[in-house]
Parts: C-alpha cells; sequence; structure tokens
C-alpha cells in the first residue's frame, strides 16, 4: 500500500482541521513523513472497499520500523536523521549510533518545541551554544519531535474514523434486519403494508434527503483522509429546478447542471458566533437561499440606478435621503417585515476609487481580505458555507456563500453588531460588477434563541465600473434595520447620518485604504525621516502599527476578537466602560492583568481643529504623561496616503538621549471624512531597533491607547448639544456642525501576575487618567 503526494497533502488538511492548534506543524512535517497508518485499520479499510488498491504484507515491516524510529524525540542519530542518513556505496552501511539527552536538554527542547516547533537556523544555533550540542542534533531532534505528534495525532484520528465506521455498520446491520421482518409498532405483529399519505411521504423524502447529505460529508472525509476518490452509492446531492435566471451569472457545467454546486455545505465552526446555527443542508432550503440571493440582487441594481426614485437630494443638495414610501411601493420585504421597535438606517454615497473592478471584487469575497480592507469598522468575519463557487470560469461571477462578521463603530456607546448573511457576486456586462448582502432570517427557521436579534441587513452593497486609469466608480448602498433603544442617545445621529455604519463611511474607508496601498506600492514613495530605514524594516514597522490600530480597536469596542470581561464598578462614571482580561501566552502582550477603559464625549470643536491638535507633537505635553512634560520628536515618518495626516510615526521625548534604553512611541494616524484615529503605545528602544532592521514584530509587546474623532451627526445643523442630547442651534453656526465625537481608550498593565486579583483602586486609578486627558484635551484646545 502506496500514499502519494496527493494522500500526504490530504492528510495534512484533516490534521489542520481537526487539531487547528497544531496547524503551524502539519506542513513541515507531514511533507517529510509517510502516512502512518496502523494494519489492522488498513486491511479493516480493504474489506470495506474504501481501499481499492493489493495490499502488500511486505510493507508491515517497514511501517513498524518507520513507527519505531519517530517514536522517540529525545534519541539522535549521529550525523543523519530519517531519510538524510544513505549507505555507504564502498561498503556496509555503517551502524546507527544514538545519543540519549540529558533530562535537562530534553527539557530546554521540549520548552522550546512548544513556543516554536519549526526553529531557525539562528535559533537551532544559538540552543546549539546554550546546551552544549551540535546544531545537527538540535535539527534532528525537532524533526523527530514534530514527526512522533504528527505519528499520535494520525494514530488518534484513525481511532475515530473506526470508531465511525463501526457505528454505521451497526447500524446498517439493524436497519436491514428490520427491513426483513418488519413489525408493528402499535400491537409488535408482523406489518401488513398500506398506502402512504401525502404528508408522510414528504416527510420520508425530507429524511432520505438529510441522510444522503450525511452520508456526503462522510465521502469527504474519507476523500480527504485516504487520498482517493470514495463516492457514494447515492451521488452527490444537487438542488433541483434552480431559477434559470442565475444560469447567465454562473453558466452551466458540462453535466447539464449549474456549475459547482457542492453536494454538501462546507462548514466552518466559528467561536465568535454563539447560539444555534442555521441548518442549510436540505435541497429546497438552498433553493430558498438562492432565490433570496436573486431578490437582493434585483433590488441592489434598482437602488444604485443614479436616477432611481427611491433617493431624493437633501436640501444642501449633498446626500442622498432614502425614500422609504417608494421603496414600500416598489419592493416587498425580502426577510420578512421589520420587527417592533427597530429603526431603518439606508444610505447612498457615490465615489472614484484607485483599484480596478476585478481586484475590488477579489477582496470582497474573501473574508480575511475583506475585514483587512476595513480594519476599524469590521472585527471579525469568515465564510461559513459556500453554496455556489464558479471557479470553472476562474473569475467570482455567480459566487453565493453565507457569511459573518462583526461591525463596529469606534465608540463604546455603539454596541457590536453581529450579522449572518448572503453574499452574492455577479457581473452584468463587462467591467461592471455588482455585489449584494442580506441577512438570513433565522426567526422563519423556528429558532428561538436568535444570536443576531438586534440587527437586520436588508440587501447593501455596491456596484462598481472600470474608469480609465486604473481607477474604479464606486457606488455604495447601506440599508439596515437595528433596535436603536440599545445605543447611547449621543451616537443616535452618527448612525443616522450613515458615518456610523453607512454607505458614506464604507467609501470613506475604502478610498483612504485604497489610497494608502498605492502609495506604499509606489517606487516613488518618499521617505522623510533621517534614519535610513529599509524597505523590509519599514513593512515590519507597519506591520506592528496595524497590530496595535486592531488590538486598540478591540478594546473600544469590546469585540470577541479577545476575550474581554465587563467590570461594573460604582465609582466608575456611567458612561465610562472598564473591560478586564489576563495575558499569559500572548507574546504581543505583557504576561499579566490588562485594564481597558473607554469611554466617548461630545466636544464643541470641529475634527479637523481636533485632529491637527492630537498629532502635533508640540503639543504632546498638554495632554500625554508619557511626553515627560516636553514637546515630542519624531524620528521615523512613513506616510500611508497623500494627507500628511496619514501615517505610521515613531517619537521621542527632546531629551532623551539617543543612545538612552529608555521607552519609545509608536503611533498611526489618519484622517478621512468619515472620521480620524490616533493610536499610539511606548515600546522600548532594543525592540524597535529590531523591527526597524526587519525583525519579527509579533513578539514585540505593547498595549495601545489612543482616540477615535468621529462625526456628531448633525450636518448643516451647526450648533451645541443639551443635556438631552438633542441640538441647540447657535448663533453663527453654519452648515458644518460645530461639534464632533471623542472616543478616549486605555490599555494599561496593573500587575504582571496573571493570577493577581484586580483592585478597586487600579480602576479607579484608570477612570481618573480618562477624565484628566479630557479635561486637558477641552482646556488646551479651547484656549488656542
Amino acid at each position: 500500500m502506496s500514499f502519494g503526494s496527493n494522500s500526504v497533502g490530504m492528510g495534512s488538511r484533516v490534521v489542520a482541521e481537526i487539531f487547528p492548534h497544531c496547524h503551524s506543524m502539519a506542513s513541515g512535517a507531514i511533507a517529510q513523513f509517510p502516512l502512518s497508518l496502523s494494519i489492522k485499520n488498513a486491511m479493516d479499510a480493504g474489506e470495506m472497499g474504501l481501499i481499492g488498491e493489493q495490499f502488500d504484507p511486505s510493507v508491515v515491516g517497514r511501517i513498524r520500523e518507520e513507527e519505531f524510529e519517530s517514536r522517540s524525540g529525545s534519541d539522535n542519530v549521529e550525523g543523519a536523521s530519517g531519510d538524510d542518513q544513505e549507505a555507504n556505496e564502498d561498503g556496509p552501511p555503517r551502524k546507527k549510533k544514538y545519543h540519549r539527552h540529558t533530562p535537562h536538554q530534553i527539557q530546554e527542547l521540549e520548552s522550546f518545541f512548544k513556543e516554536c516547533p519549526h526553529p531557525d537556523e539562528k535559533q537551532r544555533s544559538e540552543l546549539s551554544r546554550r546546551l552544549g550540542l551540535e546544531s545537527k542534533q538540535i535539527k534532528f531532534w525537532f524533526q523527530n519531535r514534530r514527526t512522533q505528534m504528527k505519528t499520535q495525532m494520525e494514530r488518534h484520528e484513525n481511532i475515530i474514523l473506526r470508531q465511525e465506521h463501526d457505528k454505521l455498520r451497526a447500524e446498517n446491520e439493524m436497519l436491514k434486519d428490520a427491513m426483513k421482518n418488519p413489525t408493528c409498532n402499535n400491537c409488535g405483529g408482523p406489518a401488513v403494508p398500506g398506502s402512504v399519505s401525502n404528508y408522510e411521504l414528504q416527510q420520508l423524502r425530507i429524511e432520505n434527503a438529510r441522510l444522503k447529505d450525511e452520508l456526503g460529508r462522510i465521502c469527504i472525509l474519507a476523500n480527504k483522509f485516504l487520498g482517493r476518490p470514495l463516492t457514494s452509492s447515492a451521488g452527490p446531492i444537487s438542488p433541483q429546478g434552480v431559477n434559470s435566471s442565475l444560469e447567465l451569472g454562473v453558466g452551466r457545467n458540462g453535466f447539464g447542471g449549474v456549475a459547482n454546486i457542492p453536494g454538501s455545505m462546507m462548514q466552518t465552526s466559528l467561536e465568535f458566533v454563539e447560539g444555534p446555527v442555521m441548518s442549510l443542508t436540505m435541497p429546497h432550503d438552498r433553493n430558498m437561499l438562492i432565490d433570496l440571493a436573486l431578490t437582493a440582487m434585483d433590488e441592489l441594481i434598482k437602488m444604485a440606478e443614479a436616477d432611481s426614485p427611491l433617493w431624493i437630494k437633501s436640501l444642501d443638495g449633498g446626500r442622498d435621503v432614502f425614500n422609504q414610501e417608494e421603496y414600500m411601493r416598489t419592493f416587498s420585504p425580502c426577510i420578512g417585515m421589520k420587527p417592533n421597535g427597530f429603526v431603518t438606517e439606508a444610505s447612498r454615497e457615490t465615489g472614484m476609487v484607485i483599484i480596478n473592478s476585478s481586484a475590488l471584487i477579489e477582496t470582497m469575497m474573501d473574508a480575511n481580505r475583506w475585514a483587512e480592507m476595513f480594519p476599524c469598522m469590521i472585527a471579525r468575519s469568515a465564510t461559513t458555507d459556500v453554496l455556489l463557487s464558479p471557479s470553472v470560469t476562474g473569475t467570482k461571477n455567480g459566487a453565493l456563500q453565507v457569511m459573518v462578521a462583526e461591525f463596529q463603530v469606534l465608540s463604546p456607546l455603539v454596541p457590536v453588531r453581529q450579522a449572518k448573511f448572503l453574499r452574492f457576486c455577479k457581473q452584468h456586462i463587462e467591467g461592471v460588477w455588482a455585489v449584494v448582502d442580506v441577512s438570513i432570517d433565522t426567526n422563519r427557521e423556528g429558532l428561538s434563541a436568535d444570536p443576531f436579534q438586534t440587527y437586520r441587513r436588508l440587501p447593501s452593497g455596491f456596484v462598481v465600473q472600470d474608469v480609465p486609469n486604473n481607477y474604479s466608480k464606486v457606488t455604495w448602498i447601506e440599508h439596515a434595520e437595528y433596535d436603536e433603544s440599545i445605543v447611547h442617545h449621543l451616537c443616535r445621529p452618527l448612525l443616522s447620518s450613515g458615518m456610523g455604519f453607512g454607505a458614506p463611511k464604507w467609501v470613506a474607508t475604502l478610498q483612504r485604504q485604497c489610497e494608502c496601498l498605492a502609495v506604499l506600492m509606489s517606487s516613488t514613495m518618499t521617505v522623510q525621516d533621517q534614519s535610513g530605514i529599509s524597505p523590509i524594516g519599514r513593512k515590519s514597522m507597519l506591520k506592528l502599527a496595524q497590530r496595535m490600530t486592531y488590538n486598540f480597536c478591540s478594546g473600544v469596542c469590546a469585540s470577541s476578537v479577545r476575550k474581554w470581561d465587563k467590570l461594573c464598578v460604582g465609582n466608575v462614571g456611567e458612561d465610562v466602560r472598564v473591560l478586564t482580561r489576563k495575558n499569559v501566552n500572548d507574546p504581543g502582550e505583557p504576561p499579566g492583568v490588562v485594564l481597558c477603559a473607554a469611554t466617548t464625549v461630545w466636544l464643541p470643536m470641529t475634527r479637523q481643529r481636533l485632529f491637527d491638535f492630537m498629532r502635533d507633537e508640540r503639543m504632546r505635553s498638554e495632554w500625554d504623561i508619557l511626553s515627560n512634560g516636553g514637546p515630542l520628536q519624531e524620528m521615523v515618518h512613513i506616510a500611508k496616503g497623500q494627507a500628511p495626516g496619514n501615517c505610521a510615526s515613531l517619537l521621542r521625548a527632546g531629551a532623551m538621549n539617543v543612545n538612552d534604553s529608555g521607552m519609545l512611541i509608536l503611533q498611526e494616524t489618519w484622517n478621512d471624512s468619515s472620521g480620524s484615529l490616533v493610536v499610539y503605545a511606548p515600546v522600548d528602544v532594543p525592540s524597535m531597533s529590531m523591527v526597524m532592521n526587519g525583525g519579527d514584530s509579533t513578539c514585540v509587546a505593547l498595549l495601545p491607547s489612543g482616540f477615535a474623532i468621529l462625526p456628531d451627526g448633525y450636518f448643516g445643523h451647526g450648533g451645541l448639544i443639551n443635556s438631552n442630547g438633542t441640538m441647540v442651534k447657535t448663533e453663527g453656526s453654519s452648515n458644518e456642525s460645530g461639534g464632533c465625537l471623542l472616543t478616549v481608550g486605555f490599555q494599561i498593565l496593573v500587575n504582571s501576575l496573571p493570577t493577581a486579583k484586580l483592585t478597586v483602586e487600579s480602576v479607579e486609578t484608570v477612570n481618573n487618567l480618562i477624565s484628566c486627558t479630557i479635561q486637558k484635551i477641552k482646556a488646551a484646545v479651547l484656549e488656542t
């Protein structure tokens, strides 16, 4: 019996799916060692018909020898290891000489293996020097240790598959016996065949479809493990009666069916989605979702038309206002009636973006790239099911998938929105694409505990058209219904204006991110620092700044990216949210108890004025205790856009010695029409020196703090907000709002021991820090 490269690759993916925490070692180890199966399992598999190849008994000795050599992670062969040792052509093969490592060496190697199972040459040299071993011995020890873990996981997988096989075989035998001698459930006598009602026949068909789908999943699992095709006698399940209009988008395959409709759903478990997951395995469910996607796409196209009566111009002529009455006359609710207490949020925005349509479509249809494009708006995202995947055409035309996501606004007063929705992509003509999202109404499935009860995503998305010079014209539509009662009154105008989750926010963020990518990839990009940082060092520093911003957003919004525990302390302000968590194994943060406090306040000043003040190094001492009472000096400046405020920079106190091993400040700032951001974190000099020389930034520990500056939502109504949260018109108010929302967030290490208890004094200290910082900012800005 032989397993080729395909079976090894399939085995690697099975290991990665069942043991996700061991994914880092799955690819390297499996590529060097053959897949190890027990002989008994292999023989049983052959009896089942799972393995159609002739089994060679002579392979028994070789498999046992390979398993014996992979058991010891602490024995090393002098001068060779595994396949690296070859026989001497001029004489008999040399006898393998094993060297037993000392307990201290084994303990050190095991400890390092837990942190990094694939050490590089520099790390192996360091271990060799510290443990008194040769570099080859270190390399072979890690190879053997990885092989040992792989073997253990494969053995566990064999046991699980055999148990499933025995269970299914027992159930099959029981069903065969029951079919041979059917009995009546009421009297216990022989069953007499009778007529079957239409309802019973329908129920049997549904159960038959469910069993076929389950059998398809088992075939896929066996296919991944064995590395050879394994099909069921029933064949894959494909939906019947697909709407013919969909054929224009995805085409037909050679068998007359819709291209690439999988026989079973690809399901991925998501830790951040709690509650029941809607079953999408029934053929009629799949047809229903396809119809829903087509309906949503038709609605999106009509709402994106330039002369659509669904939109009317605002009084100032700058924004499109949604015509709710016309919408109700034109469309029927595609996901049910609006729940009681929900409000409607609809917006449209058109803009030019420096990206072509195909690249934008590829980004939007990939959950990870989508979240990276909108880092401060999407906390987490994932694709849970792929319903249509027309990969035969080489494009995303006709792709239909189920996604889950968490949407956020940088304010603790706005809850994170969880959504489960369909995403459908279609090309209308050459260079014109459309992507539509629509929520899946799980309430219609009879589920009592729906985790997405406060937000529904009506048909939303965008239409993109290529224009010259590698630009594209994007028309974005956002249409949603949500429970407004859970949103703080201070932030309700922000959401209703579209600058929270609406189309203007999405377009502004897309324009800024695409401009950033264009600037960073430009060969003529100017570097304004005088430190001579290399391109690889610039990339490493930007990656560190990106991680810093992600961590800041997760703390302010309390998304599920990190597991936060909410604290309720009496001495903390009503609008201040305090969270805590313990860091034990994350090398990107200092270990211990981390405390995060955030709040949002309204300030009587424009966003631009406040942003210019916050990023001014000369005024830093007015509010930042890290400035040591003096101005800061910018050491490194990496531009991320045409505007001077879009950059990543490295700051230091002006009085600090260049050779001093003190603290520096890593900072990232950006500014667009939807808001501004200033995020910073103290870092030590040796770590930043390593990063700017191109070193790995993932192990640099930092805790970010910062500010998010958002519009107050009162565009064209300049004035002040009274104690009830309503706008008061003031003299001299212009078309631009006279205020903005400032979100302040601090993450502080209160104790370096993860097991330490959080004290009330620590919470009060952070609360006082927020209050004092806000007061200093108010005093400094209003005086200037």
